[in-house]
């Protein structure tokens, strides 16, 4: 069993929600599945495929790397046994390109994500994390024990249904919980779901070309008739005309109508319903909300070589930076003992690929970071995972350079060693 941890006892407490909109939905006898963006059906919508897309790719193709911050300063902790479980493979099942990807869908598309710690609790390695395993958020239930029911502390506890119908109370120190934009700091908001009313209107104009497409673009239009038809019989002259001149294969063809039929077409131009403007608006707004350039859903209206490199840093600091901040803290709350945050242990994502420059101005940063004495040969070299050759820890700066203590004080330098004043440097 998965969750051979959880316990589950009947509980009363405050449930959290973002919004049951199926549940509304089947209230009013509406069909959930005409609405077309709950949960993955709303990936249908391309500009919503590819801004979750882009953000789930971009966290998952970054390792996720331990440090501890001490006097010394910060080291990477590679020897940690955490270590393979964040950047190889948090559980037997995926790798940890795969999981972040998953958390980072369901998280756009739900609002939250979840992930279950597999803790042991028997045998040598008890309270180790052996595993991390991505739940369903569809699935989950987020309560807070204001009551003292489970706790004698006021908790958030987890409730969760599996495939088999079996529903497990989970310890939040057990649960991974990855938010969107919340309003109370306790469960996230689903992008999807606040935005419908935009989803919707990419989706119906979506499906308003492809309709047409599939009509050989044919617009809709009056059978005028000289003479008088019954029910029966307007309807197999309308059908009889369809079958003419709808359908791809009709598309610019010749149809032939019996005399005294006339068809006379209702035509609405794309242009006159700024259909192209409207579209484009949409588009714009969606990015917006999943703070994605455009440039990156290939709208290129606006954008220049120049401005798209300096729009790849500005997704970094603007969109990127906040999530990768509550991955870690959420992470480096949930994985370290007490102890071990004290001791300044904390897990954090490599954004070096997305900062990583052409080859020239890497080199260039290389020289000047080495060149004032900001980082050793070696340091350097291991960003471009090189092997470290000798001599390569030690700090090298420019003789020409003066300290700004001995600048200020209109001090003359000597490179031998001695100021004006016979003082030693």
């Amino acid at each position: 069993m998965l969750f051979r941890n959880a316990f589950k006892p009947k509980i009363r407490t405050q449930q959290l929600t973002n919004g049951d909109w199926a549940g509304l939905a089947g209230l009013f006898g509406v069909s959930v599945d005409s609405l077309q963006i709950d949960g993955s059906n709303s990936l249908k919508e391309i500009t919503v495929y590819t801004c979750i897309k882009i953000l789930s790719e971009a966290l998952g193709k970054l390792p996720m790397k331990i440090y501890q911050e001490t006097d010394a300063g910060k080291i990477k902790v590679s020897g940690d046994y955490r270590y393979p479980l964040l950047k190889l493979r948090p559980n037997p099942y995926m790798s940890a390109y795969d999981f972040w990807k998953v958390l980072e869908v369901l998280r756009n598309i739900h609002g939250n994500s979840y992930a279950w710690l597999d803790i042991a609790h028997l045998g040598r390695n008890a309270g180790q994390i052996q595993g991390m395993y991505p739940l369903k958020s569809e699935n989950m239930k987020v309560f807070v024990d204001d009551m003292g029911l489970l706790s004698s502390k006021n908790r958030v506890w987890y409730q969760y249904r599996d495939d088999m119908g079996t529903e497990y109370i989970i310890n939040s120190d057990a649960v991974l919980h990855f938010k969107g934009m919340s309003i109370n700091g306790l469960i996230g908001l689903s992008t999807i779901e606040t935005l419908r009313s935009t989803v919707e209107n990419a989706k119906g104009a979506s499906s308003f070309l492809n309709g047409s497409y599939k009509k050989g673009m044919q617009s809709a239009g009056i059978l005028q008739y000289t003479g008088d038809l019954s029910e029966e019989g307007k309807g197999k002259l309308r059908t009889k005309f369809e079958s003419m001149t709808s359908g791809l294969i009709n598309a610019n063809r010749i149809a032939v109508m019996p005399l005294g039929v006339q068809y006379q077409p209702l035509t609405l131009k794309l242009t006159d319903a700024q259909f192209l403007e409207n579209t484009n608006f949409t588009v714009q707004q969606l990015t917006a909300a999943y703070g994605i350039k455009p440039h990156q859903v290939n709208n290129q209206t606006k954008t220049s070589y120049a401005s798209t490199s300096e729009a790849n840093r500005e997704f970094y600091t603007d969109t990127l930076l906040a999530i990768f901040t509550m991955y870690e803290q959420e992470l480096s709350y949930k994985l370290f003992l007490p102890r071990e945050i004290t001791d300044g242990y904390y897990a954090k994502f490599s954004a070096d690929v997305i900062l990583r420059a052409d080859p020239e101005k890497r080199y260039l940063m290389y020289k000047d970071a080495v060149q004032n004495m900001l980082k050793t040969p070696n340091e350097c070299r291991s960003m471009e995972e090189d092997p470290p050759m000798p001599g390569g820890d030690m700090l090298y700066g420019n003789a020409a350079l003066a300290p700004a203590t001995l600048l200020s004080e209109g001090v003359a330098f000597n490179k031998g060693g001695d100021n004006k004043n016979g003082q030693s440097t």
